[in-house]
């Protein structure tokens, strides 16, 4: 049962790290894969384990982002220099956090027992990739406002935020998905909306991790610890090449395709319940 484990959480490392940035829903995707890959662990374990094994992919963004996420310089004359371009975009990320950690904090066992479905989950894939393929066309031929984090403002960073909400609430929208589509609309840049959202989900998905561990507690057993660790190194190493191959697609292409295997991915999902 334990090496039956630590390859299912293997194979559910690879699931996070590829579906966590690319805006196909991760959340959905792991309930999808737990149908058919169930952990042989406590209900409570599995739980907490979907959502904090988030936090290797979340490592990955640091690591290859540590030098622009770091707000201060250390240089060779004085013992640091705030960046004040950094600083100020961490207001923003912090800004655009806010709406979904307080729904979070307040109704998050409300809309787990609501919502942590596959139901809720083929639904939301199919709407929200009919939402891609549809701001995609509408933006076609529009030159985009903001080409840099930099150039978001406060405004936009609310608007991103509220966004972000549905993804807290319906599993299967994606966090990633709902802010890009909110930042594509207020005319960021594709390249820009992508990595303002994996750095907002620096804070997001530490939060979101610290809450399930302060429920579940922090006692586990030796397998339960083996178990995370595999999972979240795996989705560490998937992320990073999830990352790398996403910012380069985008460079030449738009999302449509992303919304296009969300409907088929959905249908797919609905046809099984139906048979």
């Amino acid at each position: 049962m334990f090496f039956d484990n630590i390859i299912k959480a293997g194979i559910l490392g690879v699931v996070e790290g590829i579906t966590e940035w690319l805006p196909i829903s991760s959340t959905g995707h792991m309930i999808l894969v737990d149908e058919f890959i169930k952990l042989n662990v406590s209900p409570a374990f599995r739980e907490m384990f979907l959502v904090v094994i988030q936090l290797g992919a979340i490592l990955s963004v640091i690591v290859m982002y540590w030098r622009i996420l770091l707000p201060v310089d250390f240089g060779e004359n004085k013992p640091f220099v705030i960046k004040k371009d950094v600083v100020n975009m961490w207001f923003k990320i912090i800004i655009s956090c806010l709406p979904a950690a307080v729904i979070g904090l307040i109704w998050d066992d409300k809309f787990n027992e609501l919502f942590y479905n596959y139901q809720t989950v083929a639904v939301m894939l199919i709407v929200v990739g009919i939402i891609f393929i549809a701001v995609e066309q509408y933006q076609k031929d529009k030159k985009p406002k903001f080409t840099s984090i930099a150039q978001i403002t406060y405004q936009a960073a609310v608007i991103i935020g509220l966004c972000q909400v549905v993804a807290a609430i319906f599993p299967g929208t994606s966090r990633s998905g709902a802010t890009i589509i909110g930042a594509l609309l207020l005319g960021v840049s594709r390249t820009a909306a992508a990595q303002y959202t994996f750095f907002l989900a620096i804070p997001v998905m530490f939060g979101a991790s610290a809450l399930k561990l302060f429920k579940f507690g922090l006692h586990f057993s030796p397998s339960e610890i083996s178990i995370i660790i595999v999972g979240m190194a795996t989705a560490f190493v998937i992320s990073t090449a999830a990352i790398n191959f996403l910012l380069s697609y985008i460079t030449k292409h738009d999302f449509k395709v992303f919304g296009w295997y969300r409907i088929a991915v959905g249908c797919a999902v609905l046809l099984r319940l139906v048979l």
